[in-house]
């Protein structure tokens, strides 16, 4: 069994399994937890990291080159072990580099660490990708942290809504029974607040492409909420499953594939290049708020 890295302070703590290297708890200081509680009737997720593509592939298919490969959903890294680099009281740095089996679904030599870091009440999260190779690195990343709904400080589910940092009036992209992109639907945003429904998620996520904001709170209008900041992704998606008792609030720095697209994975909107031997970077801020 895999031993999860416990960091903290004395307002927060986080576990990670380098499973993914997948955030798996993060607790407040009286040990309320977060996050999903990952009832397998649902999603036994808890807040996998999306690379080298975000979403799914027309067929599962990645073509570089001329060449095609197998690529399922949201990539390889959130099955794949990650090493241990770095740790103290309060950071953890995790490291998986390219082998073999990576190869065979992603042709490219990279180097991706995933941090984590907490002062005080907040968490951040952050990701790195480093282009060892000659040529410049195509690549797609995402964060999937799901957050309990509803907190565990006594509001009623219905009560919970999004809070975004700025008004979000553009319409949201739909996904297909196979998940791709396939339509815009009319937002569901009221100037800046979505409030949370289960009806909202009967077609799957809410995607938007591109999102205005690079912050939000998320909770009910009493007691402490988490406050999100993304500065570095410009899409986000938000999800669950009707009934279950979590929402994903996903920054996001690609996409699915649209219906239809079949082309270079280097042209696929939301893919971003890393020169030889440079290193692209975001980072996710996590921020329990009285």
């Amino acid at each position: 069994m895999t031993e999860f890295l416990t960091i903290g302070s004395a307002d927060l703590r986080a576990a990670i399994n380098p499973l993914g290297a997948e955030l798996s708890s993060l607790k407040d200081a009286d040990g309320r937890e977060l996050m999903t509680d990952a009832d397998p009737a649902f999603w036994r997720g808890r807040a996998p990291i999306l690379f080298p593509i975000v979403g799914r592939l027309n067929d599962d298919t990645l073509w570089v080159d001329g060449e095609s490969y197998r690529m399922e959903k949201h990539g390889f890294a959130r099955r794949s072990t990650f090493d241990l680099a770095e740790s103290s009281p309060t950071h953890a740095l995790f490291r998986m580099t390219d082998s073999v089996e990576t190869r065979a679904m992603y042709p490219f030599g990279f180097l991706l660490e995933i941090g984590f870091a907490i002062d005080g009440a907040t968490l951040t999260m952050t990701a790195k990708i480093g282009n060892p190779g000659n040529t410049p690195l195509p690549a797609s990343f995402g964060w999937h942290p799901a957050f309990a709904w509803p907190l565990p400080y006594g509001a009623a589910r219905e009560d919970h809504r999004i809070v975004f940092k700025a008004p979000e009036p553009g319409p949201v992209r739909g996904l297909n029974l196979d998940g791709l992109i396939a339509e815009d639907r009319p937002t569901p945003v009221a100037s800046d607040t979505l409030a949370l429904a289960d009806a909202l998620f009967e077609a799957d996520a809410l995607i938007w492409n591109p999102v205005t904001s690079r912050a939000l709170r998320y909770g009910a209008s009493t007691g402490p909420q988490l406050d999100i900041a993304f500065p570095d992704t410009p899409r986000l998606g938000v999800w669950t499953k009707p009934g279950a008792r979590y929402v994903c609030i996903e920054p996001w720095h690609g996409i699915a594939d649209s219906v239809g697209f079949n082309g270079e994975f280097r042209d696929k909107p939301g893919v971003f290049e890393i020169l030889p031997g440079a290193t692209w970077q975001c980072e996710m801020r996590v921020t329990l708020t009285p």
